[in-house]
């Protein structure tokens, strides 16, 4: 594989698979620096939502061959309540009510428009805006060609009942992957039903709708897994944002609303997507405690945030002193 621009010291490779979790992204990030400062390299990161943000973010510093540390002070200038600010008129005047009109009449309360204000030049800034910017050259893989990039963003399709992964699939709806812009792929990946709207991509029978990634698979492990029947090169090793369901303060969904919003977030959850123990899934997860903090809370304290980025780097510390000792990969 190539080396980072500008990057001398030898590291040793895995892929990652990050979770989305909404504003929990600190945890993921937390993760990957303690990975990155016990000295591995990602040559090949696949995120969801929030997943999805910090492995473009990630993708593109390491192609950049910059220091992944420079990352904290930049996922520090996110202004998390303004993608619940970015809402329409309708509701900044009209608050709830407004919001509950807004997802019946346009399909979700908010554009997600901060995003790209907050990460478009933060990847141009490193060289990265589209999936060209992040292709690879690696013979020796077992994916095609057209599949060659560093990074892998998941986003559901709703119209065709498809799990999308860009820019692997851009083709099947008429678009060449490399030429699509990464924060594109972010943004459709992010689209919570009912809180972002969905991103509706033109194709050449109609449009299609997507949204979050999570719906259908917020935890794609085996998506860099060999196909070919060689054995991997390197591990692929996964970031959960995970916390033990509540058991206390229950409360019974009555309205048809909530009962869509709760039955979405349950399926997004991904409780019961892997059977972790049969499928040897958990002896490649890093399990970040996330417990008592909601992903679609937008107004996280500083320390909050802390705690987060500090659970990250204790589940990945933990995770690496249980590996074998190192023998390459």
């Amino acid at each position: 594989m190539t080396g980072d621009s500008g990057t001398t010291e030898r590291r040793e490779s895995v892929d990652l698979v990050l979770e989305g979790g909404g504003v929990k992204g600190f945890g993921l990030l937390g993760a990957v620096l303690a990975l990155w400062d016990a000295g591995y390299r990602f040559e090949r990161i696949a995120g969801t939502s929030a997943g999805a943000i910090v492995a473009a973010l990630v993708t593109a510093y390491q192609k950049a061959g910059r220091d992944l540390r420079e990352l904290v002070d930049v996922v520090a200038t996110c202004d998390y309540a303004r993608f619940e600010d970015d809402g329409p008129v309708l509701e900044r005047l009209t608050g709830k009510v407004g919001e509950g009109v807004e997802i019946l009449l346009h399909e979700g309360a908010h554009d997600g428009g901060y995003l790209y204000e907050w990460l478009v030049p933060i990847l141009e800034g490193v060289g990265v805006r589209t999936f060209d910017d992040l292709r690879l050259d690696d013979p020796n893989t077992s994916l095609p060609p057209q599949q060659n990039y560093a990074l892998v963003v998941h986003t559901s399709d709703i119209s065709r009942r498809a799990l999308v992964r860009l820019p692997w699939d851009y083709p099947q709806y008429g678009h060449e992957g490399g030429k699509q812009r990464v924060a594109d792929a972010v943004r459709a990946s992010m689209s919570f039903p009912f809180f972002f709207k969905p991103v509706q991509l033109p194709t050449g029978s109609g449009t299609v709708t997507w949204v979050d990634g999570g719906l259908l698979s917020n935890f794609p492990i085996t998506v860099f897994d060999r196909t070919d029947g060689r054995p991997s090169r390197w591990p692929t090793w996964g970031v959960k944002l995970s916390g033990l369901p509540a058991t206390d303060d229950d409360h019974p969904v009555r309205t048809a609303p909530g009962l869509a919003f709760s039955a979405l977030r349950t399926l997004m959850a991904d409780w019961n997507h892997y059977a972790l123990d049969g499928e040897g899934v958990n002896q490649r997860t890093i399990f970040v405690d996330t417990t008592g903090i909601d992903s679609l809370d937008f107004h996280l304290s500083q320390a909050d945030h802390q705690k987060l980025f500090r659970a990250g780097q204790s589940a990945a510390r933990t995770f690496l002193a249980k590996l074998p000792a190192r023998s390459g990969h």
